[in-house]
């Protein structure tokens, strides 16, 4: 074993046998020397050794012999020797000196102190290693920042070249599972046809169920082929369904209810023959109004209603009654009845689409697809979910054309034939659909009887109304002129998009649209103006 001597001088004098210093202490004893090592004093006995033992217990030889030998280098020097003696598996070593001529004498095993050169080596190795590695993979970030640049051009030209065909997400490319949802969908019209047909057995029901037939042959085929076109198809199976509805739900003497609703068509609208400020001001820009619609009522049989927006020209839970037009025009002798008691409350009215038919309030229901029934006489509310794939609320398929107006997703109507919603569904692909509605007295629930589909945009349209089963829809031409362009007749079906009838107003927007059957005339929302107008066939 190989041992080394190392020689202690004493600076003060003393000559202990035996020299254990803290390490600690020590070192910063060592290191206020240096920085006067001129100083005799600095410089306490055993420092030497302590320093030695300090370093000895972290394994690095190296700074023994640095310090033994070169006492006089620098602070920094010294602190980084020290940082680098630090390992993981130091080891503890302490021995006794003796006094010899006014000096402390120690052997010590210095084998242990050998620099890890190995270790070091294998560093190195590593780090070259490492250095290699971060060499390419800057080279193939370089590369990929260069072909960024590329691959996103040819992503917009891949999406350029696909928007044509857009629409096939929503309506024309079919797969395994649209498919069978449509065979579910012609299944379930197979049996509203037997039903229809059992009920009337008739040419159009047997000429409908032939067609059904024929339908589904067709998307059997489809499961194999590629002959025929998921739109087409989808088309046919929604001229179908309509006609269904039609068969099973009007009554065949239906249109000699009036002999207006027989001449066909609305041909004219009047230049308005009421205009009047709302009473609540003109700054509640969003609400409804009119007279009650029902003709077989006798408690509210001339009433005139107001229903405002008050919270946001969104929300309302207030409805103004006038039992006279004289009244209504005067602004005098009127009820306030309130339905909600707050603008969030679930009973809450939600945009500008309520009508009074008989002795209730209906519209649209509080953040929901729901129709709500308020009853003026016992308070009560009650409600019904309207049918369809993803009905829209909450601003999702309002009117618009030229400006949306907030909230107006679901509008109900009243007519001749009874009381409508007027809404758009996902499953429509955002176009109108044709709810009627029915209010059962014996058990007191509102319900849905039957529903057609067309293929007006809802948010093409500012707004719509319903005279003898048929829906009007209107769009914006000018600040003071809007237009019935659109017409669908659930009694046949039929669309006709060629209407260009003109309706004056006296502001831009319009909030709601309601007809009237007991004196046919037509009652505008617009702008906190409240106009009427008479409707010619």
């Amino acid at each position: 074993m190989r041992t080394d001597k190392l020689t202690i001088h004493e600076g003060n004098g003393r000559s202990p046998t035996k020299v254990q210093f803290d390490a600690f202490s020590c070192v910063i004893q060592l290191l206020l020397s240096l920085r006067n090592p001129s100083v005799p004093g600095n410089r306490p006995a055993g420092c030497v050794f302590v320093v030695s033992e300090f370093i000895r217990e972290n394994r690095r030889a190296l700074c023994v012999c640095v310090c033994s030998q070169f006492f006089q280098l620098n602070m920094l020097q010294i602190l980084l020797l020290l940082l680098l003696s630090s390992t993981a598996d130091s080891q503890s070593q302490r021995v006794s000196g003796y006094k010899k001529a006014n000096a402390c004498v120690c052997q010590l095993n210095s084998t242990m102190w050998l620099f890890p050169a190995q270790k070091f080596k294998y560093v190195l190795e590593e780090l070259h290693t490492c250095e290699g590695s971060l060499n390419n993979l800057q080279e193939e970030l370089t590369f990929s920042s260069q072909r960024l640049p590329l691959i996103q051009d040819q992503f917009s030209n891949f999406t350029a070249r696909l928007e044509p065909y857009n629409y096939l997400h929503f309506r024309g490319l079919y797969t395994e599972l649209s498919l069978r949802q449509l065979g579910q969908e012609l299944s379930q019209l197979q049996v509203d046809i037997d039903v229809v047909h059992s009920q009337l057995n008739n040419s159009q029901t047997q000429k409908l169920s032939k067609e059904a037939d024929r339908l589904h042959k067709h998307v059997n085929k489809m499961q194999t082929t590629d002959t025929l076109n998921m739109k087409t198809v989808k088309e046919k199976l929604r001229y179908l369904k309509n006609n269904v509805e039609t068969c099973k739900s009007i009554p065949k003497d239906f249109r000699g209810h009036d002999r207006h609703c027989l001449r066909g068509l609305i041909t004219n609208i009047s230049d308005p023959i009421t205009t009047k400020v709302s009473p609540h001001g003109k700054s509640y820009i969003s609400g409804s109004w009119g007279k009650q619609a029902q003709k077989e009522s006798e408690g509210q049989k001339n009433s005139y209603w107001v229903q405002p927006l008050l919270s946001s020209h969104i929300w309302g839970n207030t409805v103004r009654l006038y039992q006279t037009y004289e009244d209504f025009m005067a602004s005098t002798n009127h009820r306030e009845f309130t339905f909600a008691s707050s603008y969030s409350d679930p009973s809450t009215n939600e945009g500008p689409n309520a009508v009074l038919y008989g002795e209730a309030l209906y519209y649209h229901c509080y953040r929901s697809a729901d129709v709500c029934r308020y009853d003026l006489e016992t308070n009560e509310v009650k409600r019904v979910t309207l049918p369809g794939t993803g009905v829209g609320f909450n601003n999702k398929f309002p009117y618009c054309y030229y400006d949306c107006r907030l909230n107006s997703d679901v509008d109900v109507e009243a007519d001749e034939t009874g009381l409508w919603a007027l809404y758009a569904t996902l499953g429509n692909h955002g176009n109108l659909v044709i709810s009627r509605l029915v209010w059962d007295n014996e058990v007191k629930s509102l319900n849905v009887t039957q529903t057609w589909e067309t293929r007006l945009f809802k948010k093409a349209a500012s707004n719509a109304f319903m005279v003898c089963g048929v829906m009007y829809a209107t769009r914006y031409v000018n600040e003071y002129r809007e237009e019935v362009f659109y017409a669908f007749d659930t009694a046949t079906g039929k669309e006709d998009n060629s209407l260009a009838i003109p309706l004056e107003k006296v502001a831009k927007g319009v909030a709601s649209l309601s007809y009237n059957p007991t004196n046919k005339q037509i009652y505008m929302y617009n702008d906190g103006y409240l106009l009427a107008y008479q409707a010619y066939f």
